[in-house]
Order: C-alpha cells, then structure tokens, then sequence
C-alpha cells in the first residue's frame, strides 16, 4: 500500500504516558484498514501496552507484530475477547463489519476504539446506541483528521481561548488521492465502504460539530457523484454536504477521490472556521508551492495577523484523555453523544444524498 494514499496514515508523536506500563492492556482486532497502526501509536505514546493482535489474515497480523514487539498474535478473536486483562480493543475492519465486531467488544466487558466510518447504517448506529446503554462500555471513533493533526488540535485550543469569538461557520475540504490498484475490493463496494460522505465525510462533520461546539445538527442538502471512474460504477468519487447545527452555526464540506500525482501528499486537506472576531485557516498536510510541511495554522483577528507552523509542538492529547476515560469513565477526549451524532448525521447525509448523473 502506498504510503502517499491516505490508507497507511499513521502519525508518531512524543511519548507522553498518562500511566504506567501494564495499567491500561489493549489489542488490535481486524486490521483491514492501515489506520490501525495510527490508532495503536497514539495510544502505545499516551502509555497503553499492548499485548495481542488478530486478523482473519495471519500475514497481516504477522506484519503488525513486526511493528510492535512484544505482542502476541491470536488464534481467535475469541482468544483476545476472553483474555480479562485487555481493557480496550481497536478495530480497523471493514466499514460495514465495524459495528458487529464492537458489539461482541462490549459484550465481552471491554471498551471499543474503532476507525472512522463507524457505520454503514442507521441501524448498526441504533444497535451500538442500545449495547452503550446496556453494557455501560464505549465506543470511540478514531476520527483521525481531527485528533491525529496538531493543526487540528490547536485550532480548537485557540477557539477555546475565544480567538475568534463565537463559531459561526465551518467549511472542510478533504480530498484524498485514490490510488486505484492498490485498494482493496471491498473499497469500491457501497454496501460495505458506505459511500463516500459515509466515510472520509464523517471527519468534516465531526469536525464541523466539534468547532462550532454543536450538541446536534440536521443536513440541509447533500450531492454524491461518480464524476471520472466509470469501472468502478459503485464508488462516489466525489461529495458534499451544507449542514445547520442546533446553535445556529452553518458547516460546508466537499470531499474527493481527485488529488492530482502532482501533489506532494495524499491530500491537500484543509479547514477554515469564521467567527464573529475573526477566522482560522488550517493546512494541515501541505502549504502548496511554498511549504512540504503540514500543520500550517493561519489566524487573523481583532489583534492582527498570524502564522503558527506547530508541526512537534502540540501533541495528541485525545488518546491520553481517552485512556484515562476509560479508567475512570470519565468523557473528556469525547463524549459518547457527539461521536455517534457525527456518525448519525454522516449516514444521514449519505442516504439523502442527490446523485449527480
């Protein structure tokens, strides 16, 4: 797999361990998707150990291993779910087979961490709500152009510091290069990728709620389209969505399949945030023509102009927070609530969606 495509995205950061070795055990289950390997970075640097892994693919897990010594690999899924060490589990399956392996996750008593789409349908959403309900045990999304971007991260720092004032507008572009021939068959099948606003658009309107400071929001009008890849007649290549939050604030975004060969990077993925004092500009893999660095925040307010590169500066502290959330079932790195009304109006905006012909 590319590592210039968006699918082996994983970032490395600063250790910063928030407890001891073997207090917070964990394991990687399913590991179709490369964001697994940013999801158990973050939370091996935030203190976590790990200690198995499984996959349905044995080379797979062999690989993973590689990468992180110590770890045992699983005979069975079984073998991991019944071991009452491990704490938490993170998956990274197949879109459409996300919520089923998080529901025995939490049946077996442990906390779940799962890559972003979290769903295909509103009704593995309802199911994983009820299982929440019932077992007490979490499900966290891994919406990693949020919490795995210091761009990202100090954006919302600087928001909380009023910055800007009150957000009144967010508007995302997130393309991504499609790198055809190395993506797996179950990538360019709706019924298991979910569509495109499905996934790479649940991190814009995560975002989206998360800035603006939404508890809820409802999609106003949505488009997909297959504009340049006719043999794959299931694949969106192209989609966006307008979106009006419960406290009056506005969301626009468009995603992609259409980074050009030409582009230094996966994507050229950007956010800017309007507020009543002022706006953010994050570019957070690139500065186009000028700069091969990501993590560009640019703010101009009532105070002036200016440029933060903050690329080894912030950190990522939603993994720490999320570890100790589930030692002491706190919800400080994400509330339950905002990380399936992200998922919920995702579905939403996909299934309402005009299909440009």
């Amino acid at each position: 797999m590319s590592s210039n495509d968006g699918m082996n995205y994983a970032p490395k950061g600063k250790p910063n361990p928030v407890v001891e070795p073997g207090q917070f055990v964990i394991a990687a289950v399913a590991l179709d998707h490369g964001h697994i390997y940013g999801m158990v970075n973050g939370l091996l640097e935030a203190g976590a150990t790990i200690k198995w892994v499984y996959d349905q693919e044995r080379a797979r897990a062999e690989a993973f291993a590689s990468k992180y010594p110590g770890v045992r690999i699983a005979d069975s899924e079984e073998e991991v779910l019944q071991d009452a060490e491990v704490q938490l589990v993170a998956g990274a399956a197949i879109t459409s087979e996300r919520c089923a392996l998080g529901l025995r996750v939490m049946d077996a008593g442990k906390d779940y961490f799962t890559d972003k789409a979290p769903f295909t349908t509103l009704e593995q959403l309802e199911s994983a709500r009820a299982k929440v309900r019932e077992t007490g045990k979490k499900y966290m999304v891994y919406y990693s152009e949020r919490l795995h971007v210091e761009s990202a991260v100090y954006a919302g720092q600087l928001i909380e510091q009023g910055a800007i004032g009150r957000v009144i507008q967010v508007t995302g572009f997130g393309p991504h290069r499609l790198n055809a021939p190395a993506r797996p068959d179950w990538f360019f099948q709706k019924e298991r990728y979910g569509g495109i606003i499905c996934d790479i658009g649940s991190h814009q309107i995560e975002q989206f709620l998360f800035y603006a400071g939404c508890k809820k929001g409802e999609v106003l009008h949505s488009k997909i389209a297959n504009y340049n890849n006719p043999q794959y007649p299931e694949l969106d290549d192209f989609g966006d969505a307008t979106l009006l939050g419960d406290n009056g604030a506005t969301g626009y975004f468009r995603v992609d399949w259409f980074t050009p060969d030409g582009l230094g990077v996966w994507g050229d993925g950007r956010t800017l945030i309007l507020g009543t004092e002022g706006y953010i500009e994050l570019r957070k893999y690139i500065d186009i023509g000028r700069e091969r660095t990501g993590n560009h925040v640019y703010l101009a307010n009532q105070e002036g102009e200016f440029h933060f590169n903050v690329s080894g500066q912030v950190g990522y502290p939603f993994f720490g927070q999320l570890i100790l959330d589930c030692l002491n079932r706190t919800e400080n790195a994400m509330t339950q609530e905002h990380a399936f009304m992200a998922a919920e109006l995702c579905l939403r905006a996909q299934v309402e969606a005009v299909k440009i012909q």
